[in-house]
């Protein structure tokens, strides 16, 4: 048998000898090594470090590309828990939510970081950068890793080996440092000359660049409702402690804790809708609730749920659906490939609505519109008619609510507006958070493949699209919100494990699709399961696995 194998480049087909790293022949693409982040070897996304063992195919990752950015941000985070290391021994780093272009941190003593620190932290990680070293992973046994983290005081990431125990475990390495090994990262820190350290509430904002331009970080916009509601939801994790996916999976050790965990995670959503209800009910002008968020954010559920509370205090909600408001396929603007645009703000007829709405508020019964979703076209039916009671409301929900332009002749005062996100506060462990993005994509391929007969691969395949959306007609418009609800529920993933699973094992490594696919599987698999009979029937869970209580 050779001892070469075949490698098909996007250019070129080229034979080297088996066992190759391919950071030795990546070059052999064209592109400039320094902006080579990684590689898909068979639609698999792996580090530079790796070697080829048969024939395959590979593909740079870059810089500008998604998976690039996500290998940067994922280095950069390395680089700063070393650093941390040196400069604290003695504290644990614990990373938080996503905040615009950057994580935050604190340390797990409570105490507020100083602006010394986070300098101290600064000139250390840029002093790294310059001097160009080398970051590795290690393949070592299970005892050996189990040895390693807890020498270097890494708790919470010592206890996930506990629940996940195969032979050989990989680490990354950097000056002395090792960390769990979670996805590839950059071969050296010179790789790593953009980001910055800000102070931000009692810890610090890890910056990085956008995915666009990895040379430039963004101007800093804040979000100070999202943050406010992670650091409650943080706060509470602390409080019944469950903090990462270790103390989880510890849990569903236990059937019965694990039912408690469960009923106490949807009771402390429930009263925080309940709040939000109680908000619009102070608000004596409010006439129309407008709810927006990101896709699988739990919208539907969400808005039904409201309107039990608002009618538990005698409020009656009554619903106008903005997906009536098409306005046709005619009058639907087109996005940069000529097709139709159904996303942006302009496929609404804006004018009817605002027409409808002032009627509804000044007593008129109005006649609603319809739309075919076959036919691309807006009808009207005779029965179709709604009058506003004094003691009613309307509650629309939609991707745009939180725009000003969606309802520019509404006076602000008769208008309250949620932002929904599905924000879990718990950790991979103290580095390593989980992807808001992420989690909504696992709800997502869960309800597509029940309710829309999609494949896993189809459903990652749109999903660059929907978030494209998401950038442009959601985020823009999150701190107009009067009120945001945290809708993700900490133990779900135990829960969509199960669902997810064998839908994404079902992507084939000649698909595109499989990066995604794989990297996703690989997260769920750190899970322990909690069965979909512990889910209350009027969860938001059951939207996306199915047998809710409500009808869609």
């Amino acid at each position: 048998m050779s001892s070469n194998i075949s490698v098909t480049l996007p250019k070129k087909n080229i034979s080297v000898p088996k066992s190759s790293r391919i950071r030795d022949f990546i070059l052999d693409t064209g592109l400039p090594e320094e902006t080579i982040f990684g590689a898909l070897v068979n639609n698999e996304i792996c580090g530079l470090n790796k070697t080829v063992e048969y024939d395959c195919t590979v593909e740079p990752v870059t810089n500008n590309s998604p998976e690039g950015a996500k290998i940067y941000r994922r280095s950069l985070c390395l680089l700063l828990a070393a650093a941390a290391h040196k400069i604290f021994p003695g504290k644990r780093l614990i990373v938080g939510s996503s905040i615009d272009y950057g994580y935050f941190y604190t340390f797990d003593d409570g105490k507020e970081i100083e602006q010394s620190q986070i300098d101290m932290l600064l000139s250390k990680m840029k002093n790294m950068v310059k001097q160009n070293l080398s970051i590795e992973t290690e393949l070592v046994s299970h005892s050996q890793a189990c040895r390693i983290l807890e020498e270097e005081k890494l708790t919470e990431t010592r206890k996930m080996l506990d629940f996940n125990c195969p032979p050989g475990v990989i680490l990354d390495y950097i000056e002395g440092f090792y960390d769990m090994h979670y996805g590839p990262v950059v071969p050296n820190t010179g790789a790593l000359k953009t980001f910055d350290l800000m102070k931000y509430g009692d810890g610090f904002l890890l910056r990085y660049p956008s995915t666009e331009n990895v040379n430039l970080l963004k101007p800093f916009t804040d979000q100070p409702a999202l943050s406010k509601v992670f650091s409650e939801y943080k706060t509470w994790g602390k409080r019944i402690g469950v903090t990462t996916v270790a103390s989880l999976n510890q849990l569903c050790l236990e059937k019965h804790s694990t039912q408690d965990f469960v009923d106490i995670a949807e009771t402390f959503q429930t009263k925080n809708i309940s709040k939000i209800a109680s908000q619009i009910a102070e608000r004596k002008s409010v006439r129309v609730v407008l709810i927006a968020g990101p896709s699988s954010s739990g919208k539907t559920t969400t808005s039904k749920k409201l309107a039990l509370e608002l009618q538990a205090i005698g409020i009656t909600p009554k619903v106008i659906s903005l997906d009536d408001y098409y306005s046709g396929l005619e009058r639907t603007p087109r996005d940069e490939n000529g097709k139709p645009d159904f996303e942006c703000l302009e496929a609404l007829d804006i004018e009817l609505l605002n027409q409808n709405l002032l009627d509804l508020f000044a007593g008129k019964e109005v006649q609603l519109p319809s739309y075919d979703f076959h036919t691309s076209s807006q009808y009207f039916e005779d029965n179709k008619k709604m009058k506003l009671k004094e003691n009613e409301i309307l509650v629309m929900e939609g991707i745009h609510g939180l725009n000003p332009n969606l309802t520019p002749k509404i006076p602000d005062e008769l208008k309250f507006k949620i932002y929904l996100s599905a924000l879990t506060q718990l950790n991979l462990d103290d580095h390593a958070r989980i992807s808001t993005t992420d989690n909504r994509l696992i709800r997502r391929i869960v309800r597509d493949s029940r309710y829309r007969s999609r494949t896993a691969a189809q459903t990652i395949a749109s999903w660059d699209s929907v978030t494209k959306g998401e950038k442009l007609h959601i985020f823009p418009f999150q701190n107009n919100a009067d009120a945001v609800l945290n809708t993700a529920l900490d133990y779900e993933l135990a829960v969509l494990r199960t669902y997810a699973a064998p839908l994404l094992r079902c992507v084939k490594p000649e698909q595109k699709e499989y990066a995604k696919a794989t990297e996703l599987l690989n997260f769920l698999n750190m899970f322990s399961t909690i069965p979909g009979s512990c889910v209350p029937p009027r969860s938001i869970i059951r939207e996306f696995i199915g047998g809710s209580d409500f009808r869609y």
